[in-house]
């Protein structure tokens, strides 16, 4: 049986998100992000063509590298104005049955002992379809607002990490035993006080002596997703990840990033096929080959060069107001993200870009590929792109939104179900168990996670 792709879509609750200048489009209905509505269609369309997940990038802080303000940023809604992705997830889990919902939170910025809460809470108010997108940050503008200078250095942030996984893994995993909630309306008893415990936490950045404040989830430790993928990346994923997203714009570049990640994964005694992978794509479908190429020419008309470039300074910590639209890029290491900069410096020795290419690039989905076609053809394309790379799957990014997701949706799926690639009907069960099959609704070994669950203990009087 033929390897079933996955679907994610890739938005965030802003304004046009990877596609910079495209809100300005008529068909695009993403300054409407405020608004509960507009998620609530976009989820129906999303569940409709049977998506496995929506993945809800964030970004705490604005994007003021490029000319040194945010100007830019907001002349081009370049992800300012930006809402908490987190605020969302109930309602759209009221009108969707099956929908995955990833949500991205900065660990850096958020305490573990209210997060861990507010994650269980979506866990059980999904009945189970929360994921967490686990983030260290990449905008000093995110630290200056929290009271920082500037940002911790990238390597130590995920030093940082790794005990805020540890300190999250005990509360999520290690306070309540699975039979401690009893509910007995006849003794009048809750939950077994015997059966609660305690966690005690003491490390260099974070101490901890409570009890956690919800009861057992359906997944307990929500889906954990990563996306990072430096070289301390890889490293904090192959450990903590069970589903990783990677972009880069081309098969070869994806390709080497797949396999030197499920190899650092087999390395600490994680089966490799136990992280699935998704890489950022776009897609532009037409029922005829001119209908696609039309399309794509018309939303290429309302790219923004200055809000791309924007984007791009952000997550590469390089001013490219200071560039020669026609200069080429060459690498530049800093504290930012470094896989962004990566993409178009050095990763690719076979291709030189300049500012220009950058910015026509990025100005439609960021820095991933876009395929512009028949669904015929984008699915020959996409099989070709799994087999070259190794991946699971695609975070789908949009141009426009609605149509772009409507299209995957109604046009695309249906060729993917029909070349038997895409699943017919969603697995039951929880978002984990979606991704992974029945029974595995909870982690399991050797994920790091389960070490922290407690003995079983006896009822207490």
């Amino acid at each position: 049986m033929p390897q079933q792709i996955r679907l994610n879509a890739f938005a965030m609750n802003c304004v046009a998100h990877q596609s910079p200048g495209l809100w300005t489009h008529p068909h695009d209905r993403s300054a409407d992000y405020n608004r509960l509505p507009y998620w609530l269609d976009l989820v129906r369309t999303l569940e409709r063509g049977r998506f496995d997940g929506l993945f809800l990038a964030d970004v705490l802080g604005v994007y003021d590298v490029f000319g040194g303000t945010p100007d830019a940023a907001l002349r081009n809604a370049a992800q300012v104005p930006v809402n908490d992705p987190l605020m969302l997830v109930s309602a759209m889990a009221a009108v969707t049955e099956h929908l995955g919902f990833g949500v991205t939170c900065t660990l850096s910025y958020e305490p573990p002992y209210p997060f861990a809460r507010r994650m269980s809470t979506l866990d059980h108010l999904t009945e189970g379809r929360i994921g967490w997108n686990v983030v260290t940050g990449y905008l000093d503008s995110a630290a200056r607002g929290m009271g920082r200078t500037q940002q911790t250095a990238h390597d130590d942030r995920y030093d940082v990490a790794d005990e805020y996984m540890e300190v999250v893994y005990k509360l999520w995993e290690g306070s309540w035993q699975d039979d401690a909630v009893l509910r007995d309306r006849a003794r009048g008893i809750f939950a077994d006080p015997a059966k609660v415990h305690r966690v005690r936490h003491d490390g260099p950045n974070y101490r901890l002596d409570a009890i956690h404040l919800s009861e057992p989830s359906p997944q307990r430790t929500p889906v954990l997703y990563q996306a990072g993928t430096s070289p301390r990346g890889r490293s904090f994923a192959a450990r903590h990840a069970e589903c990783v997203f990677m972009s880069g714009p081309s098969a070869k570049i994806v390709a080497a990033r797949v396999a030197a990640l499920r190899t650092l994964a087999a390395e600490i005694g994680r089966d490799p096929a136990e992280l699935l992978i998704f890489s950022l794509m776009t897609v532009i479908l037409g029922e005829t080959e001119a209908e696609a190429a039309a399309k794509h020419a018309d939303y290429r008309r309302h790219i923004s060069h200055e809000g791309a470039l924007t984007l791009m300074s952000g997550w590469t910590g390089v001013d490219f107001s200071t560039y020669d639209l026609d200069q080429e890029i060459r690498h530049v290491q800093n504290e930012a993200g470094r896989s962004a900069m990566d993409n178009i410096s050095r990763a690719d020795p076979d291709r030189v870009w300049t500012v220009r290419e950058v910015a026509e690039h990025v100005g439609i989905g960021g820095i991933g590929p876009v395929l512009v076609g028949t669904p015929d053809k984008v699915a020959d394309e996409i099989e070709a792109w799994i087999a070259a790379t190794g991946v699971d799957g695609l975070n789908l990014a949009f141009a426009v939104t609605p149509d772009s997701f409507a299209d995957v949706a109604d046009l695309l799926v249906p060729e993917l179900t029909r070349r038997g690639r895409y699943k017919a009907a969603y697995q039951q069960g929880t978002l984990r168990e979606k991704l992974f099959g029945a029974g595995r609704a909870r982690l399991t070994p050797p994920h790091p996670a389960t070490l922290y669950r407690p003995v079983a203990t006896g009822t207490s009087s």
